[in-house]
């Protein structure tokens, strides 16, 4: 039976500008060009984790097939809005299960406005959360829409089909953290394994990181949920160092992503290692963390639990980020499978 892989996060409508330099206080730029795209950290991983498990070619279709090597259900919240069936319609597109999103009346979809600096491909975001602070924390209490994967039967049917637990449950923190919190606590409870990243980062409680299979985080997220300063994480001694204390808390796999310095990992069974980037033309840096953590999660829902090999997990995720950098956009400029480079 088909990997069954549930993202619990948000969705959000992006507005997207491309400037010639990132903006001075009360300066007023004109940009180069403007779009309008489906994203949020949950939407953008639901794809990527879509989109690196089929080829191009394959039309989307609810049910596993056999050129799918995972399937993946979103779960979150739109607004009842002109945005909202925009969102839900791109995911589809892509082949993610959207039964999981609920449609919130007298509520806006969330909002990102999205600055891009031309010259590197670096952005600055905004968020508005809107309807993705609604998903609330019942929800994903025991026996509720964790326990039961919408569209992922038994029998690998499509929506109806029948129910059953995730394989791997993908979480970030633009939705309510008490909702986190509880998916976190029932998804221990029921031993489904979670992948959590933790962005925009806050301080958590120890707790979280108690058996959390799989934490992946930027450089200035391991700062702030580390407790050091950023700075720190300028060595690979540092990067060692604050891997380590994540390690100590409980956590089985660490994964610090570093931009144009690679990714640095860590495991609890001893192996680490700085694995350097892949030389790109940075056009674009949106959505490159969350193609990172879709082609991440196939590997470890792959491995099935055996012989997961960390350093080759996140040396397929640098190749996959890689070619998102090089094109502009969120999920449009996440590769398929039939795009990544030959392993």
């Amino acid at each position: 039976m088909a990997p069954r892989i549930l993202v619990l996060g948000s969705l959000s409508i992006d507005f997207v500008s491309r400037v010639p330099h990132h903006p001075f206080p009360g300066e007023t730029l004109t940009a180069s060009s403007f779009a309008l795209c489906p994203g949020g950290k949950g939407a953008n991983q639901a794809t990527a984790i879509a989109k690196l498990s089929r080829p191009q070619t394959t039309p989307p279709v609810a049910a596993f097939s056999p050129v799918e090597s995972a399937t993946v259900t979103m779960a979150g919240a739109v607004g009842n809005d002109a945005y909202g069936p925009m969102l839900l319609a791109n995911l589809a597109s892509f082949g993610v299960d959207t039964s999981g999103v609920k449609v919130r009346d007298g509520m806006k979809s969330g909002v990102a406005i999205i600055i891009v600096d031309e010259p590197t491909g670096e952005n600055r975001i905004v968020l508005s959360p809107e309807s993705n602070a609604s998903v609330e924390e019942e929800e994903f209490a025991s026996g509720g829409a964790m326990s039961k994967v919408p569209g992922c039967g038994q029998d690998g049917g499509g929506k109806g089909a029948g129910s059953s637990k995730p394989d791997l449950l993908v979480m970030q923190l633009e939705i309510p953290l008490p909702t986190v919190l509880k998916a976190l606590e029932t998804a221990r409870e029921e031993g489904i394994p979670v992948l959590f990243n933790p962005a925009p980062a806050v301080e958590l409680p120890m707790e979280v990181y108690k058996g959390l299979a799989h934490l992946v985080v930027n450089e200035t997220e391991a700062a702030i949920l580390s407790g050091v300063d950023v700075q720190v994480l300028d060595t690979e001694e540092g990067l060692e160092k604050v891997a380590r204390i994540f390690i100590e808390r409980g956590c089985l796999q660490v994964i610090i992503t570093l931009g144009g310095r690679g990714t640095y990992f860590m495991d609890c069974k001893g192996s680490k290692g700085l694995v350097p980037a892949e030389k790109a033309k940075v056009v674009d840096t949106t959505a490159a963390g969350d193609t990172f953590v879709g082609m991440y999660a196939l590997d470890v829902v792959g491995a099935g639990g055996v012989c997961f090999d960390v350093e080759t997990a996140v040396r397929k995720a640098n190749k996959a980020a890689k070619i998102t950098v090089e094109r502009p956009g969120a999920q449009a400029s996440i590769p398929w499978r039939d795009e990544l480079p030959q392993q």
